[in-house]
């Protein structure tokens, strides 16, 4: 019973979150959303701060099976960087948690918002840099620093997926891989 109870709480609070924000959802949102008294959340988390680091922490490991689902052995190193990055972008503009946190941080600065982001943000590169440190041991690629090349390829694809969008016609799926092939993988060298 203990456990579902847990459960229901969190669901109210992603909810809640999903809704309203960080900032503007309180424990009294949550309790009635759940429909427990708000003394039972605190039997379960000891504050909104550890709420939230509970929900985020899931978010995470949700993204990071969905952009494990997108590996294929059987594809080069450039194939799975780009379904990874597609699969790990396409989770957060679908995912309506994701959604709300960006648009929080963009518009209000929220500091433990910004922290979350920040961590989605290592931990997707830290799952790239993985990646890419086991497309160097293999010899697919050159040696490279796999934390700088990471932050390079997430913030390339994040730029034309995100920011291309806001004055051009979106980007098919396509168009960004040759896009990465090109001035990634290729270079612009004739």
């Amino acid at each position: 019973m203990a456990i579902d109870r847990k459960q229901l709480i969190i669901d109210a609070a992603t909810k809640s979150f999903s809704l309203f924000g960080y900032k503007a959802t309180t424990m009294d949102q949550v309790a009635k959303l759940a429909n427990v008294g708000k003394g039972t959340i605190y039997t379960f988390f000891k504050n909104k701060d550890e709420l939230f680091d509970e929900i985020v922490t899931t978010l995470i490991k949700d993204m990071k099976e969905s952009a494990e689902e997108a590996m294929d052995p059987n594809l080069s190193f450039f194939e799975n960087v780009h379904n990874v990055l597609f699969r790990i972008l396409e989770f957060r503009k679908k995912h309506q948690l994701t959604i709300k946190l960006f648009q929080e941080e963009k518009d209000m600065g929220t500091p433990a918002v910004s922290e979350v982001i920040q961590k989605v943000e290592t931990a997707v590169l830290n799952y790239i840099m993985g990646i890419i440190q086991g497309a160097m041991d293999k010899g697919e690629i050159k040696k490279c620093d796999p934390e700088i090349t990471a932050f390079i390829i997430l913030k390339l694809y994040i730029s034309l997926i995100f920011d291309w969008e806001k004055h051009h016609r979106p980007l098919e799926k396509e168009e960004i891989a040759d896009l990465f092939e090109s001035y990634l993988f290729k270079g612009l060298s004739i």
